[in-house]
């Protein structure tokens, strides 16, 4: 009998065993970022995804997702609904919070609010199309922006990045009184986003599945352009706009899309991720010279102040 398949087999063996070890000793960034170069992380987020929307037994889920609420420290007294309400763990992860919980702050000239509950870990200016991940690791914004072909109108504007742990409310709203002009997704990797990737993993926010929001100023925010970025990562592959400014489309799987300039509120529904991560909002415009941003770093709360005009 000829055993002549094995050759070719134990080269494929060889072969992989050598790409295994090059991703592990010889790669940078920390052994855990290593070891998950190996993971096939669009499959595991679908799996997780798909795991995450299963609907739970009702006796079921009173315990089950408190003990999960416990371990991230999720805030159960502000959730809108009662935990045997959530039929599932991505409901609960996309759960709405009581009426009047975050209010907008006080509209002033050239106002920008927080979209979201988070930890903003990067803020500064645009300068040469470029901003910064961490750790002085640059990023473009063209690329960022992969579907919008006038990215320069942001330039000597400002980014912030807003990271959303696991115990944040995930829900994403407007920031600022505008119309809202175009929606894009683009089709990316799916790294994590967090301090371990940001500081190690070069243009992560250009490499992951992403989709984005742009709004144009109007009343006290003429002269201000924003687009919020919603990046996406390992076991967090749902970045969603709402429906509202989808006009009763789909959003292409790699595309973009013309909004007719449809009225927004600061606080109207933007998005939502399914499970949790980033939002890189920028601030762009004929006026963003003058927007000053008010806070650079720490946690924050939807509807507070980030900048406006100085």
């Amino acid at each position: 009998m000829h055993w002549s398949w094995l050759q070719p087999a134990r080269l494929a063996l060889v072969f992989v065993l050598l790409w295994v070890a090059y991703v592990l000793l010889w790669t940078p960034g920390p052994f855990s970022l290593r070891v998950l170069g190996l993971y096939p992380k669009k499959l595991g987020s679908r799996v997780v995804g798909w795991a995450a929307t299963c609907s739970l037994p009702a006796s079921w889920r009173a315990p089950l997702l408190s003990r999960f609420a416990g371990h991230y420290g999720i805030n159960l007294a502000e959730a809108e609904l009662s935990l045997a309400d959530y039929p599932s763990l991505q409901a609960l992860f996309t759960r709405r919070l009581k009426p009047g919980l975050r209010p907008q702050e006080a509209v002033v000239p050239g106002f920008v609010n927080s979209p979201v509950d988070g930890r903003i870990i990067a803020s500064g200016r645009i300068e040469f199309g470029t901003a910064i991940q961490a750790k002085g690791l640059p990023y473009r914004i063209s690329e960022l922006l992969k579907h919008d072909p006038a990215t320069a109108r942001f330039e000597g504007g400002h980014f912030l990045t807003l990271y959303l742990s696991p115990k944040d409310y995930h829900r994403i709203h407007v920031p600022l009184q505008g119309q809202v002009s175009a929606v894009s997704h683009v089709e990316g990797e799916l790294w994590p986003v967090n301090d371990a990737s940001t500081n190690h993993v070069p243009r992560l926010y250009e490499r992951n599945r992403r989709a984005s929001w742009t709004a144009l100023g109007t009343g006290p925010c003429e002269g201000l352009e924003v687009a919020a970025i919603l990046v996406g990562a390992t076991h967090v592959g749902g970045v969603v706009i709402a429906a509202r400014w989808l006009g009763g489309r789909m959003l292409p799987r790699d595309g973009g899309m013309i909004v007719d300039l449809l009225s927004c509120a600061a606080g109207d529904d933007l998005g939502t991720f399914e499970f949790g991560s980033t939002v890189v909002l920028l601030i762009g415009g004929p006026k963003a010279a003058d927007w000053s941003a008010v806070r650079s770093g720490g946690d924050v709360k939807m509807g507070q102040r980030l900048g406006a005009y100085r």
